[in-house]
């Protein structure tokens, strides 16, 4: 895997559990689905996420991966 299959892998399971917990634990956790997606927008227009840069200096190599994202 490379760096933008996890971030997207990571954002696409943080959302799903976060509605899951909404739904049966407290209705407050619908708070870190808009945190993500907030992060999902900023990295957009900026380019800029602090998850790749933690999985590059972690040596998770960059390369274009399949999917959506090509």
């Amino acid at each position: 895997m490379n760096v933008d299959r996890i971030v997207h892998t990571v954002a696409g399971t943080f959302i799903l559990l976060s509605l899951a917990l909404a739904k049966v634990h407290n209705p407050n956790w619908i708070w870190f689905t808009v945190f993500v997606g907030a992060n999902l927008l900023q990295s957009g227009l900026t380019n800029w996420c602090l998850m790749s840069s933690i999985l590059k200096k972690l040596g998770v190599p960059e390369g274009a991966g399949v999917g959506c994202a090509r």
